[in-house]
């Protein structure tokens, strides 16, 4: 009685076609899922951009104060929540006084200035005051004269900087609540996290892991806080110089230049440029010595005090931070504006030290092997003709000849007594 096979499936027998023409169909059409997951992640991420754009700034910025609340615990607060819980009330009151520090100010002076501007434009027209010397003495009363209807208008529309400001607040206050409690379970629940990951994972890659991962930690943190110092060391200096000069609002430009000088290479320019700008039209000398200032302490910043900031930290290329930060805040720029590409400037220098540490590991790792020193006698290999010892080892007896002695012979350094 002959055997019945059960019939085959219609996959089944899409296979055995396939496979019988020369169709590597499963490729295909691995090949295509695997793009149209691809494809749809981009688009998820895309879509999900300015979230992902908070939790990268709050991983930042969690990175930043951890140190913080690992120094607690070593001192007098050995729970983790209790120290955490200090170390974000102080964060808080910080970022309460550099807002107040920074904000204050701007909106004064634009008020300020809302509230002069029509005077300004009096005085343009009929050659009074400052303003009106300048008018003169580069020509421009002229064209004051034909835009005076749009000036005033311009005016008006300052005089409301509250409602200009008060548009982005609701936004800008769910953002900042966002990113408040991401930092805060970031710094409970980072170590709870750590410790699952390691946990499943073989004992030498964790080992490995750990490692690395502390690398990445102790040059991240460094390098950041060396450039919160001397961030801090520029604006004292802006400060100061501003300050001596009479130049009006001295430490909102010194907040400015700390805040922008925090980014590496390109901070200083970006903060200088304005900065002598505004110099300059209080007066031409506080601008020439503005400048000056700016210039003499990049010089000093860049060959002195880097160096000796940085010299406890683990040194990251400076050549691969601006590449670094250049491409990111292009990217960061496109992919959520101005913000995002502040934020992708900022996340770039971590990135650029973790990079740099992973590379060096991975590097070590698939190095060959050193080769073995020469052989001892416990090895098994015959020593070359003419040998005399070893490294470190027993003498060798040379091969066996008329002139060479034997096994159990004396070393040649010993005289026998004449009979």
């Amino acid at each position: 009685m002959p055997i019945k096979t059960p019939p085959q499936s219609r996959r089944a027998r899409l296979w055995r076609s396939a496979e019988a023409q020369g169709i590597p169909l499963r490729a295909i059409l691995v090949t295509v899922a695997v793009v149209v997951v691809t494809f749809m992640a981009g688009k998820l991420l895309y879509r999900l951009r300015d979230t992902l754009l908070l939790v990268a700034l709050g991983g930042f910025i969690a990175l930043l104060l951890n140190p913080l609340v690992v120094y607690l615990q070593r001192w007098k607060v050995p729970r983790r929540g209790f120290a955490v819980a200090i170390v974000t009330f102080w964060a808080v009151l910080v970022f309460i006084g550099l807002a107040l520090a920074f904000g204050w100010p701007l909106v004064h002076g634009i008020t300020h200035l809302a509230d002069r501007l029509p005077t300004y434009v009096d005085q343009a027209q009929s050659g009074r005051g400052w303003v009106g010397q300048l008018a003169r003495r580069y020509h421009v009363s002229t064209w004051v004269q034909h835009n005076s209807a749009k000036i005033a208008s311009f005016a008006q529309s300052l005089g409301k900087p509250a409602l200009a400001l008060g548009k982005g607040a609701v936004s800008l206050l769910v953002a900042l609540g966002t990113i408040f409690f991401l930092v805060l379970l970031l710094l409970l629940e980072g170590p709870k996290m750590r410790a699952w990951i390691l946990g499943n994972m073989v004992p030498e890659r964790a080992a490995a892991v750990a490692r690395v991962s502390s690398q990445v930690n102790r040059a991240v943190t460094g390098y950041m806080f060396g450039n919160v110092l001397t961030s801090v060391i520029a604006g004292a200096v802006v400060f100061v110089t501003l300050l001596v000069l009479g130049v009006p609002f001295p430490f909102l430009w010194a907040l400015w230049v700390a805040l922008v000088d925090f980014l590496p290479m390109i901070g200083g320019a970006l903060a200088g440029i304005p900065t002598v700008l505004f110099a300059t039209t209080h007066s031409l000398f506080a601008g020439v010595v503005t400048l000056v200032v700016f210039l003499a302490y990049t010089q000093f910043e860049n060959h002195v005090l880097n160096p000796v900031v940085m010299s406890k930290t683990v040194q990251i290329n400076p050549l691969l931070v601006f590449v670094s930060i250049l491409v990111a805040a292009s990217i960061g720029a496109w992919i959520g504006g101005l913000f995002g590409g502040f934020v992708a400037a900022l996340l770039a220098i971590p990135a650029a030290g973790a990079g740099q540490v992973i590379c060096s590991e991975l590097w070590r790792e698939t190095a060959p092997p050193e080769p073995a020193g020469p052989p001892g006698l416990g090895d098994g290999a015959v020593a070359p003709a003419g040998a005399g010892t070893a490294v470190g080892g027993p003498a060798i007896p040379a091969p066996g000849g008329p002139a060479g002695p034997g096994v159990g012979s004396e070393p040649a350094s010993v005289t026998k007594p004449a009979p």
